[in-house]
């Protein structure tokens, strides 16, 4: 038994972090008393009210038909991709995704990657006896809500097991944070992203287990889910440099790599069109809604306002490739190791501002990350409120461009959705500096402000001596003995 598994104990024995209702477990004629964590009913109950709450939001489409009315879904601000894509990439006429559909020109193939695909056909599978062809759509949507719903909860669960290890409370609080965060439920179904969710922070919860074949395996399977937990494993190759825990990061890779082709390969190999759609789409956008390439584009910023579409790739990737290496740089050579989860808030947070892509449904991705990351409350709120102003701000602008001025409700303006745009780039911005903030001052950060705890989401890297460190004049190599003495 290691030092941290007395040290779990011992608080169990406390009873710290734990509430409820305890379980009787009788076992050779002994009781044995068992403490559920407090996370665990306060991450379900909160959850399960953020999904009644993100299914509510969508109601005047569900129940009251404004899907079929284009502009009324932007009315009513209750636009989902669910229902539509069902329809535009012929789930409903039984096509299998990424297997018998026709060329990108003559229809609407899947241009998701495969996980999410084979999500997608479970729920029209589950829908495919029912006669009535718009009765159908509407019960793919409600298959797939219970389906996100499950997700949500698991993603909350995993998020607060990871944060538990602070103790103090943390898990429940962080199960609170993550459930309830208004940015989360009114983006929980617009797509399918909650799925990816689950996954990446089961992967991370079980890093910090200190699993890292099971953490590879969670992560690379959210990877054929969506693509963007695949910047974590930047996070951890820099931080396992640092600790001198290779080793264990090639675990974790492996893992992933395994679980990533294990799903990837059979569709690739019999339906490589279908499969290579998600690339293909990747690279073929043009700066979309949300992103500062978009706004760039609307003020015809000089250069990167009046860009061609190779330009413009070059540009994000560019924009994004420096910023890595800034987070690198960071990362080996401030005077404390940074913890996993603020390295990871650091790398996605860096990712949406600088693509040329930014859905609103992207909030979810970042909110468990930015609860364990554990920046300053006021600046997460503000970046809350600025995607609740973007949420609304987006369908608004839509009703604009597409309703005729004179319905009583114009929708919002060009001008304002634009500064909308630019509030959220830039609380997002002021958030991630809070967190930067914290990793060159650790005194400041809220996890290590007692003194008492190093990283409880860094797994293997908790406690861990720097192996590796950069400083601004030299490269020094620390031995593990040197720096314990």
């Amino acid at each position: 038994m290691d030092d941290d598994d007395r040290a779990t104990q011992a608080q169990e024995a406390r009873g710290q972090g734990r509430i409820g209702r305890e379980a009787n477990i009788r076992s050779g004629g002994a009781a044995v008393r068992y403490r559920y964590p407090a996370f665990v009913g306060v991450g379900v109950a909160a959850s399960v009210l953020a999904a009644l709450l993100g299914y509510a939001q969508k109601l005047p489409c569900s129940s009251g038909g404004a899907w079929n009315s284009f502009t009324g879904q932007f009315r009513d601000a209750c636009y989902t991709d669910i229902y539509p894509l069902y329809y535009t990439e012929q789930l409903s006429a039984g096509k299998v995704p990424y297997y018998g559909h026709p060329p990108y020109s003559a229809g609407h193939p899947v241009e998701y990657p495969v996980l999410m695909g084979w999500m997608m056909e479970a729920a029209a599978w589950a829908v495919h006896s029912v006669a009535d062809a718009y009765a159908r759509g509407k019960d793919f949507y409600e298959v797939t809500v219970l389906m996100l719903a499950v997700c949500l909860i698991v993603g909350v669960l995993a998020t607060a097991a990871t944060a538990h290890r602070e103790g103090g409370g943390a898990g429940w609080k962080a199960a609170l944070m993550v459930a309830l965060s208004p940015g989360l439920i009114l983006a929980a179904y617009i797509n399918w992203d909650l799925f990816a969710m689950a996954l990446t922070a089961c992967g991370l919860a079980a890093w910090a287990a200190r699993r890292p074949w099971l953490a590879g395996v969670l992560l690379g399977l959210a990877v054929a889910t969506k693509f963007y937990p695949l910047m974590f494993f930047g996070a951890l190759l820099l931080l396992c440099l640092r600790a001198g825990k290779l080793r264990e990061f090639g675990k974790a890779f492996a893992g992933a790599l395994i679980a990533w082709l294990a799903i990837n390969l059979p569709v690739a190999l019999t339906a490589t069109s279908g499969w290579a759609e998600f690339y293909a789409f990747s690279r073929s956008r043009g700066a979309d809604w949300g992103s500062v390439w978009y706004l760039f584009e609307n003020y015809h910023v000089p250069v990167v306002g009046n860009s061609s579409l190779g330009e413009l790739n070059l540009f994000s990737s560019g924009a994004f490739a420096v910023a890595c290496v800034l987070i690198g740089v960071l990362a080996l050579a401030a005077p404390r190791r940074p913890r996993l989860p603020q390295l990871c808030f650091l790398l996605l947070a860096s990712f949406l501002i600088l693509n040329k892509v930014w859905s609103p449904q992207y909030v979810v991705w970042l909110v468990p990350l930015a609860v364990l990351a554990r920046p300053r409350i006021w600046a997460y709120v503000l970046w809350q409120l600025a995607e609740v102003a973007y949420f609304l701000g987006i369908w608004g602008y839509f009703y604009y461009l597409y309703q005729p001025p004179g319905g009583g409700y114009d929708g919002i303006s060009t001008g304002w959705y634009f500064v909308i745009l630019a509030v959220r780039l830039l609380s997002l911005a002021l958030l991630a500096s809070t967190v930067v903030a914290d990793i060159l001052q650790p005194q400041r950060d809220r996890v290590r402000a007692s003194g008492l705890i190093d990283d409880p989401a860094g797994g293997v890297l908790d406690q861990a001596p720097d192996r590796l460190a950069v400083t601004w004049h030299r490269l020094i190599r620390h031995p593990a003995e040197a720096v314990a003495g």
